[in-house]
């Protein structure tokens, strides 16, 4: 097991934290741009050694431009199945990214706010994260990043076309907005949900789960983003999500409320069922844990488990999830021991309400 994984169990990035605007119901937004480099071949035509020379190459370019504070750069070729599926779970990596055999990597910043990965389905995938809705300050930091490894990189650009990608959706800016919501009211209200639904598709905007694309909304968390980039500008694209993401907060707000007001003794006992459960379990599954998780992080905004930080519940998503889990443990473990140390991890965090 690597030892800097160590480090990655002792903090968790700042998109994380909590008190940030909106965070009630929005968890974090992320920007990400598709680069590729000029006179190489897309990834999906790449020959080996050329994505090993490509990558080398990108590692000492990135690393040199200053597209962030205190830089890492991990080659991901070099990672244990352990390693891949922790940055996956930080949002570092994407899941196409973390099974890749070439030579491929991911950069990032001190607090994990901005982050390259390299020979994914482009050569570049820059991201910005940032806690709550943020589009303005993350699509400024987004600049600040691309700008710079644009002073040392030779991007693949069409006059007429714009940035050009692998995947044609991405051709133009490149520009991939999106914003993670927790939905638990609306979970409840299959009408109002189906109402947000078909509200995001007339905007061109998808609704995904909690990992993007072909993933499925675990505990009521969901990423709402752009669809087509060719022929729009990157302001237009925020302007999409800066005009839906009002709506999706009211309404799971006005959900919230009226189970508050209308069935207020169900909703508690969905709560403190799911805080006592965490609290005492001695095994208990990922897709448990989010799910009791998604219910104490509603109580918690509405006042309902005011001994709890949303801080400690935002942090304990990401941390019981198996790559953590393991990495804790300093080894591989198999479903059943890592479902033991999750219950564990639970039970010293939220012992007795001390949350904080």
């Amino acid at each position: 097991m690597e030892p800097y994984l160590k480090t990655f169990t002792d903090r968790v990035g700042d998109w994380l934290a909590a008190g940030s605007a909106e965070s009630d119901v929005v968890i974090s937004t992320r920007i990400r741009l598709a680069r590729n480099v000029s006179g190489y071949p897309f990834v999906g035509r790449l020959k080996e050694e050329q994505a090993t020379d490509l990558a080398k190459d990108l590692r000492e370019r990135i690393l040199g431009s200053g597209f962030a504070e205190e830089p890492t750069y991990l080659p991901l070729r070099e990672a244990s199945k352990v390693c891949r599926e922790l940055l996956l779970e930080r949002h570092l990596i994407s899941r196409e990214l973390a099974g890749a055999k070439w030579e491929r990597g991911v950069a990032f910043g001190r607090g994990e706010t901005v982050g390259v990965m390299v020979n994914e389905e482009d050569h570049l995938r820059v991201q910005v994260l940032l806690s709550g809705l943020a589009l303005d300050a993350a699509w400024e930091r987004m600049d600040r990043a691309d700008k710079a490894l644009g002073e040392r990189i030779v991007y693949a650009f069409h006059a007429e076309f714009g940035y050009l990608t692998a995947c044609p959706t991405n051709v133009g800016t490149g520009l991939r907005v999106s914003v993670m919501v927790h939905l638990p009211g609306l979970g409840m209200a299959e009408r109002e949900m189906k109402r947000v639904f078909n509200a995001a598709a007339k905007t061109n905007l998808a609704i995904r789960g909690l990992h993007g694309e072909g993933t499925r909304a675990t505990g009521d968390f969901y990423q709402v983003s752009n669809q087509i980039t060719l022929g729009r500008s990157e302001l237009e694209i925020l302007e999409d999500l800066r005009r839906m993401i009002p709506h999706i907060l009211k309404y799971e707000r006005d959900v919230r409320s009226h189970l508050l007001k209308d069935q207020r003794s169900s909703l508690e006992d969905k709560i403190w069922r799911a805080i006592g459960l965490l609290r005492s379990a001695r095994s208990i599954t990922s897709d448990e844990a989010i799910g009791h998780l998604s219910a104490v992080r509603l109580g918690v905004h509405l006042g309902l488990l005011p001994e709890l930080d949303a801080g400690a519940v935002n942090r304990l998503l990401v941390l019981t999830q198996p790559g953590h889990v393991q990495a804790r443990a300093g080894k591989e473990l198999v479903e059943a021991e890592r479902d033991v140390q999750r219950a564990a991890l639970l039970r010293r965090v939220l012992d007795g309400g001390n949350g904080k």
